[in-house]
């Protein structure tokens, strides 16, 4: 388990939301495939459900809105910013753009939703009250976010000079245009792979879980839709598709990967 009470280095993956159209919906599949509880809060940017493990805040889902013109459905990751605006001059400087303006969410954070030269948006969060996802790296939570585009190379050079990311290769995966991503620390905060058969630049999100073939079922169960489980390198993993379309994985990390992983 990875419990985060104090705000993570910048360029680090720190909290999700969902925009849904039925939250009633969300709330039943999430909390039948990661056992999540809910809270319901507001703010001056409009009312939003906590998501919650044990009583922490774990994500957020939010009502379906113009940020999503398009109709997609996926889950937005935040990156840690201790300065949410100099960090959105930052990401325009080096060719990005901002899509929506830094702004107070109560007393929880000061967020922003910015956007990639390859079209991959994200956010940025300057955690006050709320540091992130509270729980990290356990099932039921957080565990990684890679991106997939068609065009890695601009990308790389993007996260780079914006987070002053370090680049490695993947030496497990020799067949795949996969680059890690590290803070200057050597923490490794997750990958651009290069996809040619991806239709859009898209950030993804995948979960921990405690048993991927169960987590397939209780998805189906729940109204979603799942994969065949596979085994990789770093566990054995599922794509699942919740009742709105949104895509997201799955993995059961061995203990020795999971040891590895802990701390962000």
């Amino acid at each position: 388990m990875s419990e985060v009470t104090t705000n993570q280095p910048y360029g680090t993956p720190t909290w999700i939301d969902l925009g849904v159209a039925d939250l009633e919906r969300a709330k039943a599949f999430y909390g039948a495939l990661f056992g999540w509880t809910y809270e319901e809060r507001s703010s001056a940017t409009g009312p939003f459900t906590m998501c919650l493990l044990r009583g922490r805040r774990v994500a957020a889902f939010r009502p379906r809105s113009a940020a999503d013109p398009d109709g997609e459905s996926w889950w937005h990751m935040y990156v840690a910013a201790e300065d949410c605006d100099a960090a959105a001059e930052r990401i325009t400087a080096r060719g990005g753009s901002v899509l929506q303006q830094p702004q107070d969410v109560g007393a929880l954070c000061r967020t922003a939703v910015v956007e990639d030269p390859v079209g991959a948006r994200f956010g940025l969060w300057q955690g006050r009250a709320l540091a992130g996802c509270e729980f990290v790296n356990e099932p039921g939570t957080l565990v990684r976010n890679d991106l997939a585009t068609p065009d890695p190379e601009p990308a790389r050079r993007f996260y780079a000079d914006t987070f002053d990311f370090t680049l490695d290769g993947n030496k497990d995966l020799p067949d795949f245009d996969f680059t890690f991503l590290r803070r200057p620390d050597g923490h490794e905060i997750g990958g651009v792979f290069g996809d040619p058969g991806a239709a859009a630049s898209r950030w993804r999100t995948t979960f921990e879980v405690d048993g991927t073939d169960e987590a397939a079922e209780r998805a189906v169960a729940a109204g979603g839709t799942a994969s065949e489980p596979t085994d990789a390198p770093y566990g054995r993993m599922a794509d699942i598709t919740d009742p709105f379309g949104t895509a997201f994985g799955v993995i059961t990390r061995p203990p020795a990967v999971r040891a590895v992983g802990e701390g962000e």
